[in-house]
């Protein structure tokens, strides 16, 4: 039998990498600082290393800042905001265990997808996208179903709403249950407040409001989950995402595990270290204002925000799109002629919406001025008057 041929193109079909020059002023991944990208460029060290136990080390001390919490444990997974998800509902979610969800976005759902394939009996307290849970009402909910974990999305990137967390922590705690929160695009950007609002598992991601590359999901983990955790006696279904596990290599024994990302490891702690050098509640501050900024521009142009008042995040705003305006064309004539890339919506807000978020380096008063220029000009183009 003679072996298939196989053909290869030649290799000048293969440049060198020249990627093209991008505002990402969407919901992720967002500019990265340069000191994060000349951090990538350091030499690797073995996932066993002492100076990678260091690092990984300084990274947890530098992420309870971020976070805001000061017992417990903070830890890194390898892998995306979505494997912190998973990480977070396999660990502590068991088998038929009554598990809860504030339903009001496309991540809540993700969440309720996977809490169905480990098992657990899924309660949901639906709004629509885009609406926020009040105190009474969630406190009501939990106190009526009783759950074993309630899961909430904390700033949801689908739809632009931040949630509050505290009733919803004090009324789960009440009835002895857990809860995770989705800060995926929160951390960084606003605050979190771990500690103070009661949260016990919250996850995120570095592509967002941590301005690195996409790669890694931060945890923290409450002292009251962590014994929680420790007296699981069933077996977590998944491997690769148990906690204990990779708690133990972060911080314990330092046993193999898996070999971690080195080189995302050494951007995430350049990018917590940006951030810790420009003060935590500074960084908030920026954003706020730029958000404010941004409002005003908006709605001098006619436009409105999909998100009321009090209950927007401000990294990410969520802006309606205009009647008889083609979304999809606006969003390719920033990205054609000004390298400005924004995001649309999708399931109920999709042509709906413009994500467009402001985070990290472009969150300044030039660069918003700048992309209101820009975004002014696309949607006349496109037959808007403003």
């Amino acid at each position: 039998m003679s072996a298939i041929k196989q053909e290869v193109a030649p290799l000048e079909l293969f440049p060198p990498l020249q990627p093209p020059g991008r505002y990402l002023f969407g919901p992720g991944p967002t500019m990265v600082d340069p000191r994060v990208y000349d951090a990538l460029s350091k030499p690797i060290v073995g996932h066993l290393d002492a100076y990678f136990i260091q690092v990984m080390g300084d990274i947890q001390q530098l992420l309870r800042t971020a976070f805001g919490t000061s017992h417990g444990a903070t830890l890194v997974i390898s892998g995306t905001g979505s494997a912190g998800m998973e990480a977070a509902v396999a660990n502590f979610v068991e088998p038929e265990a009554k598990f809860m969800v504030f339903a009001n976005g496309y991540f809540s759902d993700r969440i309720t997808e996977m809490a169905k394939r480990h098992a657990a009996q899924v309660v949901r307290f639906e709004k629509p996208w885009g609406e926020t849970f009040g105190d009474d009402e969630a406190a009501e909910f939990i106190r009526r179903e009783k759950p074993k974990v309630v899961a909430y999305v904390h700033a949801e990137t689908s739809t632009g709403a931040l949630q509050p967390g505290t009733a919803i922590c004090g009324a789960a705690h009440d009835v002895g249950a857990l809860v995770i929160a989705d800060c995926v695009t929160s951390l960084g950007g606003l605050a979190v407040d771990f500690d103070q609002t009661g949260i016990d598992v919250a996850y995120s991601c570095t592509q967002k409001g941590l301005s690195c590359p996409p790669g890694l999901s931060p945890m923290a983990i409450s002292s009251r989950a962590m014994d929680w955790l420790r007296a699981r006696t069933s077996l977590v279904r998944s491997w690769y995402l148990d906690l204990k596990l990779i708690h133990d290599y972060s911080t314990v024994s330092h046993r193999y595990h898996h070999t971690a990302p080195i080189s995302m490891f050494y951007a995430l702690r350049e990018a917590l270290l940006v951030i810790a050098q420009e003060g935590i509640e500074n960084r908030w501050e920026r954003h706020r204002r730029c958000h404010q900024v941004f409002v005003k521009g908006v709605e001098a142009m006619g436009l409105r925000l999909h998100v009321p008042v009090g209950y927007r995040i401000p990294t990410l705003n969520t802006v309606g799109v205009p009647k008889d305006v083609d979304e999809a064309k606006v969003r390719k004539r920033l990205l054609d002629e000004a390298g400005i890339e924004v995001a649309g919506g999708f399931g109920p807000l999709a042509g709906k919406v413009f994500r467009i978020g402001v985070m990290g380096p472009l969150a300044t008063e030039e660069n918003v001025q700048f992309f209101l220029k820009e975004f002014s000009r696309a949607l006349t183009v496109e037959g808007y008057s403003i």
